[in-house]
């Protein structure tokens, strides 16, 4: 997350069903963010720069596992 320019705020958290099933059955499940705001709420939404900041996570992480694999 640092390297896509975002400060990590690490909280354990119950995720969705499949992360919560596996993380239960001892395979821990990285919840990782969107960048919306207002979940399940009338006024959900979700700013296209912390979309951005998203992708550009999900990149990065993939850019390691690449090289350590």
């Amino acid at each position: 997350m640092e390297a896509a320019g975002v400060t990590p705020q690490v909280a354990p958290i119950r995720g969705g069903t499949d992360g919560a099933q596996l993380s239960f059955r001892g395979l821990p499940c990285p919840n990782l963010f969107t960048g919306g705001a207002n979940f399940h709420g009338r006024y959900e939404y979700l700013p296209i720069p912390s979309l951005v900041k998203a992708c550009e996570t999900v990149i990065e992480i993939a850019k390691r596992a690449a090289q350590h694999s």
